[in-house]
């Protein structure tokens, strides 16, 4: 019996030490010995790649500044440091900072006066002019480029705390809250300018100024040269490239996915245009900003692209003088009661430009924005030119895109309003309304989102999807909301739905939208519409569209019985 008990006692210890030596291998494997600094570190590795393993077997969440981050198009993930790993493209949202990357390699974020380079693929990072190094690299996962979260709590002053029992990350910004933004931020500076072009002598400045944002919106990851040419004669508007336009006739066109194209497709000069040339990227949001709004404006600069805004110029080309430009300091400031005749890209902002500059002496400070015209290299400095921020007009009416994205984003669009915002509806002390649009479907099909105008500001809104329309008693079948939110500025945008949903082929389906904004107004202009005037006589098709709208979501008015269709859109997935 004895024996027996040795023997067991034997056998147990000879396991004990291979546990022992099985663990210590794991964390002693290669030179590190027991009980040093560098095994102490080794232990600490292995645990956090153990931690890291778990916590990316579950969705990690994010809530930043009390803000919960939602997305289904974004992935978060730990590094085997225990690092959160966020996706590049979400941090300009997420922290309220501006990011790009140049030549496909080198990540530049910014917040107020600090700028912080890193290379992808590398595990160091130049803050303010000073280097030093990352526990993590920046990488590039899946087409994804994804930096360590700690960059925010390191460099810029983010306080960050992880629950590993909610798995979530916890994130809030401690610096202050006036510093965001630097006192002078310019395209040229940042590399972030296009080229500057000339509209010659046609009245097409309006066009110029809503491709040349665009263009700057996708800078510098991408370089493109859009054609002007094809936004003036391919929209439903249908204008002469003598008649003049405005940002809305060039939303129109880029919300319905008919531009933007190449100019090398579409050449400038053309008394017509090349209707089989290629669209090369969709336009998803666009956001109006309030009218001298210069906070908002510097914001959509810095983040965005530039800011394509109205002026009274008193000048036509850049072989012309005026009393309000002063020629040798590039530097104009208009004062009057004269309407906006011009429009100009905002390419970034001096605070400290000084009022000396410009030849209106009774300028009350300093200041100005820094614009890209469209009159060649001739005019001001090599086409640019400061405007002040004392101007009458500047920064009235102003519009940024926001959302620029690949043409495989949607395989399908819905939509009956190809002229755009032109109008809109709504009700006497009605602060809520109800709009709908049924589409027939093309083919079997997922819907994914919705898109639609914001004719107010603070705007919020649910969406809800009816995938078997029958008549307009399934309008008010509206038991699960699709999505919600709140639109801070007018303007286009589209709006991700919490799934897709699946429609059959010549099946008929609805996409209703609540919008509800209490701004004590008598009347609640809040639905956009595309509206028959006699100015627009033969140009809106009431033919293609089967909208509804109502104050109570229970009785229904056809949309086209009023000589108008609703703006709303839906894109599908196949």
């Amino acid at each position: 019996m004895k024996r027996k008990k040795i023997i067991k006692l034997i056998i147990w210890g000879i396991g004990l030490v291979c546990i022992i030596g099985i663990a210590n291998f794991i964390i002693t494997s290669g030179t590190v010995e027991r009980n040093s600094a560098d095994y102490e570190k080794a232990k600490i590795k292995n645990w956090n790649a153990v931690m890291a393993k778990s916590s990316n077997k579950k969705v990690i969440n994010l809530q930043v500044d009390n803000k919960k981050i939602e997305s289904k198009d974004y992935t978060l993930y730990m590094s085997d440091n225990m690092n959160l790993m966020i996706p590049i493209n979400i941090i300009m949202d997420v922290f309220d900072c501006s990011q790009n990357i140049y030549d496909n390699k080198r990540v530049i974020v910014e917040k107020g006066r600090n700028i912080a380079v890193m290379y992808i693929g590398k595990d160091t990072i130049i803050f303010n002019d000073n280097q030093y190094k990352l526990q993590d690299k920046v990488v590039r996962k899946n087409g994804t480029v994804y930096i360590p979260a700690n960059i925010f709590k390191d460099y810029f002053n983010y306080k960050y705390t992880w629950d590993s029992h909610l798995n979530k990350a916890f994130m809030n910004d401690r610096a202050v809250k006036d510093s965001k933004l630097p006192a002078r931020y310019s395209y040229i500076d940042k590399k972030r300018a296009v080229e500057v072009k000339d509209q010659g002598n046609y009245g097409t400045c309006w066009a110029f100024a809503t491709l040349t944002a665009l263009e700057t919106s996708l800078m510098p990851e991408e370089k493109l040269d859009f054609s002007e040419n094809n936004l003036v004669y391919n929209n439903d508007l249908g204008n002469d490239i003598q008649d003049g336009g405005d940002y809305m006739m060039a939303m129109s066109y880029l919300m319905a996915w008919k531009g933007p194209v190449l100019e090398k497709d579409d050449k400038y000069g053309n008394e017509t245009y090349n209707k089989n040339a290629k669209v090369v990227k969709h336009v998803q949001e666009a956001q109006i900003i309030p009218e001298k709004d210069y906070e908002q404006i510097k914001e959509m600069v810095y983040k965005y692209g530039g800011v394509e805004t109205s002026m009274y110029m008193s000048m036509s080309n850049a072989d012309m003088s005026s009393v309000y430009y002063n020629e040798t300091e590039h530097a104009y400031c208009y004062k009057g009661n004269n309407k906006p005749n011009h429009d100009v890209v905002i390419i970034g902002w001096d605070d400290n430009y000084s009022k000396e500059l410009f030849n209106d002496t009774s300028i009350k400070g300093d200041g100005a924005f820094i614009c890209m015209n469209s009159w060649g290299e001739d005019f001001g400095y090599k086409g640019t030119f400061y405007v002040s921020y004392y101007d009458d007009l500047i920064g009235k009416n102003n519009v940024c895109y926001t959302k620029v994205e690949d043409t495989d984003n949607y395989k399908s669009i819905y939509q009956s309003d190809l002229c755009g915002w032109t109008g809109t509806m709504g009700f006497q002390n009605e602060p809520t309304v109800y709009f709908s649009n049924v589409f027939k479907a093309k083919a079997d099909d997922k819907i994914k989102s919705v898109g639609f105008y914001g004719t107010d500001t603070n705007l919020k809104y649910e969406v809800f999807v009816c995938t078997d329309y029958k008549n307009n008693a399934s309008l008010n079948e509206r038991s699960h909301v699709a999505a919600r939110g709140k639109l801070t500025n007018k303007g286009f945008y589209t709006i991700e739905l919490d799934k897709e949903y699946a429609v059959k082929k010549n099946q008929k389906f609805a996409i209703i939208i609540k919008v509800t904004n209490n701004n004590n107004d008598n009347v609640f202009k809040l639905i956009p519409v595309e509206m028959q005037t006699k100015s627009m006589e033969g140009k809106v098709d009431l033919t293609d569209g089967e909208g509804y709208f109502s104050s109570s979501g229970v009785n229904w008015q056809s949309a086209e019985n009023q000589g108008c269709n609703i703006c709303l859109k839906a894109y599908g997935a196949n």
